[in-house]
């Protein structure tokens, strides 16, 4: 029988680096928070490296390393996650985005026998976001802030993620064409990456244009349009994906039509939407798939798990809506502190529903 109490270190790893990321959310909302700044200086400059690459990249990589079946695999999710949580220590910050650069370039290196495993193009899909995961990592290792760096975080996760949709998207393809889209969909948002480097009035709207187009191929080709009239965890996948798809549209569209690289609301607004918006509902739409892979136990369905998804895009709406888009700064609080409250109600849910489904 397969051990699986290493991989419950990595989780703990992990749901460590969400813990302090929300904390440090919750810091940047300008609310008592357990953790602040007096105690962790760097906490707030940390949350979206601790969100992106220390939660989901964790998480990401160690579904990845079972795949794999080879124990250095393994390496990857434990630098994501360690060096994410040394870089909380100012004497240990640099070190640790260096740790964190290691793993992400492990983590490249996975999908090389993955790829001669099976030459997919859902795996170079996948192996693509880790190239842009990497890329950003070292450009945080080399002193560049987080603002510039989040076209490439996001490009990290939304690859990562429409690659793993195509291997079921094909129960609904016709034709040759939509694979080598998808393909050339995700070389446009590596394109665009640098380019917002180097050119951010025309990098930016090209990420946004890329984006749009991603949304566009997930709404047309995944399996969620069919499945959203099914009912229990089929119905709640396909609601929380085609919801998380709808959160792109903002995403490209505030980088499409936003001059050069957004600012303030803009900034908050397309960050958000992907990164909560989108990727937080494809995480909680993969839970209960995922999870039970790494840990072989069971996580079933439960009614309860509406109630985060629900409230995660509610308060993500009355954030973007209110907060960003005309200036409510109680609003734009209440939405963030809701957003926090969905994540972490999620979390409660999934563990009173492994504990139940393991009685």
């Amino acid at each position: 029988m397969t051990r699986v109490w290493p991989r419950m270190v990595f989780l703990v790893l992990g749901a460590a680096a969400l813990l302090t990321g929300l904390d440090a959310a919750l810091t940047l909302l300008r609310i008592p928070a357990p953790v602040t700044v007096t105690t962790v200086p760097d906490l707030p400059a940390t949350h979206g490296e601790l969100m992106t690459l220390g939660f989901v990249g964790t998480l990401i990589a160690l579904e990845r390393a079972v795949a794999l079946r080879r124990p250095w695999g393994y390496a990857a999710p434990a630098l994501l996650a360690l060096g994410s949580l040394a870089q909380l220590a100012p004497a240990t910050a640099a070190a640790g985005r260096a740790v964190v650069l290691a793993g992400a370039l492990v983590f490249v290196l996975v999908y090389v026998p993955l790829w001669r495993r099976q030459r997919d193009p859902a795996v170079l899909v996948q192996a693509l976001g880790t190239v842009a995961g990497a890329c950003a990592a070292g450009l945080l290792a080399s002193g560049l802030p987080t603002d510039p760096v989040v076209p490439w975080l996001a490009v990290f996760m939304l690859l990562t993620i429409g690659g793993e949709r195509l291997e079921l998207a094909r129960l609904r393809i016709r034709g040759d064409w939509p694979e080598p889209l998808l393909l050339a969909i995700s070389a446009a948002l590596l394109v665009a990456c640098a380019a917002t480097l180097l050119w951010p009035g025309v990098g930016y709207p090209i990420l946004g244009f890329a984006i749009l187009a991603l949304a566009g191929w997930l709404f047309r080709y995944d399996v969620a349009r069919a499945t959203l009239r099914s009912t229990r965890l089929p119905r709640f996948v396909a609601a929380c994906l085609l919801a998380g798809y709808a959160w792109l549209i903002v995403a490209g569209g505030v980088y499409l039509l936003v001059p050069g690289a957004p600012k303030d609301a803009a900034y908050d607004a397309a960050l958000h939407a992907v990164f909560l918006g989108f990727v937080m509902s494809m995480i909680m739409a993969h839970a209960p798939v995922i999870l039970p892979a790494v840990l072989r136990r069971p996580l079933p369905y439960s009614r309860a798990m509406w109630i985060p998804a629900v409230l995660l895009h509610a308060t993500l709406l009355i954030r973007l809506v209110f907060g960003d888009a005309r200036g409510s700064s109680l609003a734009w609080q209440v939405g963030g502190v809701g957003n926090v409250v969905a994540v972490l109600t999620f979390l409660a849910v999934a563990l009173w529903s492994g504990i139940r489904g393991r009685a």
